[in-house]
């Protein structure tokens, strides 16, 4: 066992050598697989959906919730967990099993970190260290001459926008996107659309709910009598929806580079012509 401090300052004992671990954070299962140890996993949450393989994992709970009794039967070495929103469940975890909470990443830099730490913990240093050199060919390298006013919402039960310690706000800023939410100290708010007209954004994303997604006809009948409605990126059509049914800006895993920034790209690509 080695002791190692996670993010809440606790300190964790960690085995030498994993049998059985439950990761409850869809961006943790997805890095523990592309470190090849997916067969070492026995179970995940319902949200856990990349790789598609660890849809045969057992699920033993959400976001916020878990199933005591299964976890009892696993029996597992480690529980991993995230901060922020999985605070209370780690907390509630931690009072009868060996859970390990990693940081939310606030730029795209944390989610290499992540990487790097997940790798560190399960001792599989250099395959992180080889996905992290993988990764990093999608970040843009070219210097931004001008920055674009850009609004991004995400449905989250309701909208959601971020301020500037979300990654996801610190990923618009490098790709020379400024958003209205740059100077809030928050990782995410409830937007006023009011606000937001008044920002007056050029290109605006949107993220449906998970599992169910959205397309720009059904965005723009939405906003379109709303202030967002009256807005350059309306009046341009210079609106843009995420793809597929699943978590794409939301989740800070992996593929938020191999996904996420490329098409992110492409669009900024498209703006710009």
């Amino acid at each position: 066992m080695t002791l190692l401090k996670d993010s809440s300052g606790r300190k964790v004992d960690v085995p030498s050598n994993f049998k059985k671990i439950i990761s409850l954070n869809p961006s943790i299962t997805e890095t523990i697989c592309l470190l090849g140890l997916e067969d070492k996993l026995k179970g995940v949450s319902a949200f856990c959906r990349r790789p598609e393989s660890v849809e045969k994992i057992r699920k033993i709970g959400s976001y916020s919730t878990y199933n005591e009794n299964i976890v009892q039967e696993i029996n597992p070495d480690i529980i991993m967990t995230i901060s922020g929103y999985q605070e209370e469940l780690t907390r509630k975890l931690s009072e009868k099993f060996n859970v390990f909470q990693l940081e939310l990443p606030s730029t795209p830099f944390g989610i290499l970190d992540m990487i790097m730490r997940v790798g560190t913990i399960f001792d599989q240093r250099q395959a992180s260290m080889e996905l992290v050199h993988h990764l990093q060919e999608h970040m843009p390298k070219l210097p931004v001459n001008k920055m674009k006013r850009a609004y991004l919402e995400i449905d989250l039960g309701g909208p959601v926008s971020f301020g500037s310690l979300s990654y996801i706000t610190s990923t618009l800023n490098y790709f020379g996107l400024e958003t209205p939410f740059d100077r809030e100290k928050k990782e995410w708010l409830t937007p006023d659309y009011s606000f937001i007209e008044n920002f007056d954004p050029e290109i605006m994303i949107f993220e449906g709910k998970m599992y169910r997604g959205t397309n720009i006809d059904e965005t723009k009948n939405r906003i379109k009598d709303t202030p967002l409605g009256r807005t350059t990126a309306f009046r341009d059509s210079n609106i843009f929806c995420t793809p597929g049914k699943l978590d794409f800006f939301a989740h800070h895993g992996p593929s938020f580079f191999s996904e996420v920034m490329p098409w992110l790209r492409e669009i900024m690509i498209k703006i710009n012509i």
